[in-house]
């Protein structure tokens, strides 16, 4: 069937109105506040400070997401109003997220830390040892900086936060790398004889990073976990209750308490 000029008009003005009222759902109750967050330890830090938001008059809402896609989709498309489980790196990473998508503030660190059930120490990793590391390109580039870090890899000069195993040009103990989705990590653990794991991943399969980790990074990894929102919304009154309840002594102390370094505050 021929489409009029009309009829075109007309999806033309639904689709706009579409998206409008899914970019702007957020506006419509301003007292309550959407966060999209994985479970460990952003969405148990959510719900930790849910009535001290309730005090300030805030209600928080939050849904839990598995993987590291999802979260920023949704925020993009209006269906939450903020999300709390990515470093800035990762965010940065994807030219549209980046775009459209900025961090509000930053909350803690969590240790990245090679793992291994067959070997007790770094040391005893033998020659041609499997190692998973995660296959998105931040994290799969941290890994491999923090093996460079500890002496064990060299990577190309000038290769930055997103090197690949294709960036490592000296290899002396001939370890084969194996990319593999964040999540799946620690299962990759029964299979290969180490894998790097980022902390929340770590810590949801029951392994503490300052315990069970071969290697670990410093306090002063630049990976620090953010909330993010749409960009021109960091200053919504919302968010910034969300940041005072966060950046709290009462969640610092938490922290401290509950993950025994498997989770670092940067406040």
């Amino acid at each position: 069937m021929k489409k009029t000029p009309v009829m075109l008009i007309a999806v033309a003005v639904l689709v706009a109105a579409a998206l409008f009222w899914g970019q702007n759902r957020n506006r419509e109750q301003p007292d309550v506040l959407r966060v999209g967050a994985t479970p460990v330890p952003h969405a148990e830090l959510l719900n930790l400070i849910r009535d001290d938001l309730a005090r300030m008059g805030v209600t928080l809402r939050v849904t839990e997401y598995t993987d590291f896609i999802t979260p920023n989709m949704a925020l993009m498309f209006g269906d939450i109003d903020a999300n709390f489980f990515q470093h800035l790196p990762f965010l940065q990473a994807n030219e549209e997220w980046n775009e459209q998508l900025v961090p509000a503030f930053g909350v803690h660190i969590e240790p990245f830390g090679l793992y291994s059930r067959r070997f007790d120490s770094v040391d005893d990793l033998p020659q041609g040892a499997s190692i998973a590391i995660p296959s998105d390109p931040t994290n799969g580039g941290r890994a491999l900086l923090l093996l460079q870090a500890r002496g064990l890899i060299t990577l190309g000069e000038g290769v930055g936060l997103l090197a690949t195993p294709r960036d490592v040009v000296d290899n002396p103990r001939g370890f084969v790398f194996v990319e593999l989705e964040a999540p799946q990590l620690p299962r990759a653990l029964d299979d290969l004889d180490a894998a790097m794991i980022n902390g929340n991943f770590a810590m949801q399969a029951g392994l503490n990073p300052q315990r069970d980790s071969l290697i670990i990074e410093y306090a002063d990894s630049p990976y620090v976990n953010i909330v993010a929102v749409q960009r021109g919304f960091e200053n919504d009154p919302r968010i910034m209750a969300l940041r005072e309840a966060l950046l709290s002594e009462r969640v610092r102390e938490y922290i401290n308490t509950r993950w025994e370094g498997g989770v670092v505050a940067v406040f």
